[in-house]
């Protein structure tokens, strides 16, 4: 696709961006539709955040899809969610595979239906090799469980003589995280207006820069990202330095 901006310049530019996608329910119910029906346009922009980010230079992009508490609405929206997810990989992932884009979902997948299980394994392993924007799904997870299942594969290391609890460091305990391959997000999106990150890559995002928007997820457009990588490219990043102290280290070493 052709990009819609003048290119950012790579120091303003996030590496990686991670997007809760909320509001198509609200979406659908603004137009009298069913609320399935929202999950359905919500595809689009998930299409659309793909090839933008593709275009511009970022390195990642993650997806909140499906969190471990979204079993608790009712059966059908979930089964219309699990079709459409199974769907969607059929559909999609050929395309990305020739658009050089590497595709993974993180979460416990043991829950999804055995066919849904053998369509993501499938497209990660068309996509495994792929060197150009790191597409991650995450369905079925939440941030805590992420977590819990690092320190169980922490706790097997020690418990199996390999690793000595006095070498644990937060780099070590980051390794046994799904992204440790990448960089963690510059950026957090939420859209549909609500201010929290429910759950969403809690260790990840312990230096992210947030960006809410009242803009519902189905109109959540190249122009709509656009501003938000705008927003964040205005700000100055400090990790708990003082700014003075950032700028200084800008203009020695290049941004942080």
């Amino acid at each position: 696709m052709e990009a819609l901006v003048k290119p950012f310049s790579r120091e303003r530019l996030p590496r990686h961006i991670a997007i809760i996608m909320d509001g198509n329910g609200r979406w659908a119910k603004n137009r009298f539709l069913p609320r399935t029906a929202g999950h359905h346009a919500g595809v689009g922009s998930v299409r659309k955040a793909i090839e933008y980010c593709g275009s511009i230079g970022v390195e990642a992009l993650t997806l909140f899809a499906f969190s471990s508490e979204n079993w608790r609405r009712p059966q059908q929206e979930v089964s219309v969610l699990m079709g459409l997810f199974l769907a969607t990989l059929e559909r999609e992932t050929e395309k990305l595979h020739k658009n050089n884009v590497r595709l993974r979902v993180i979460g416990d997948r043991m829950a999804f239906a055995a066919e849904l299980q053998e369509k993501i394994a499938a497209a990660e392993s068309l996509t495994s090799v792929n060197t150009g924007l790191n597409v991650t799904i995450a369905a079925n997870y939440g941030g805590r469980w992420e977590i819990t299942e690092a320190v169980r594969r922490v706790a097997r290391q020690v418990a199996d003589g390999h690793l000595d609890p006095d070498a644990m460091t937060t780099e070590v305990f980051a390794s046994h995280l799904n992204l440790a391959d990448l960089p963690d997000p510059d950026l957090f999106i939420r859209t549909g207006g609500e201010k929290r990150i429910s759950n969403f890559l809690l260790w990840q995002l312990a230096y992210t820069e947030l960006y809410f928007t009242d803009t519902l997820w189905p109109d959540f457009n190249e122009a709509k990202l656009e501003e938000a990588i705008k927003d964040y490219s205005g700000r100055q990043r400090r990790f708990g330095y003082t700014g003075e102290q950032v700028e200084t280290l800008f203009v020695n070493t290049g941004p942080l």
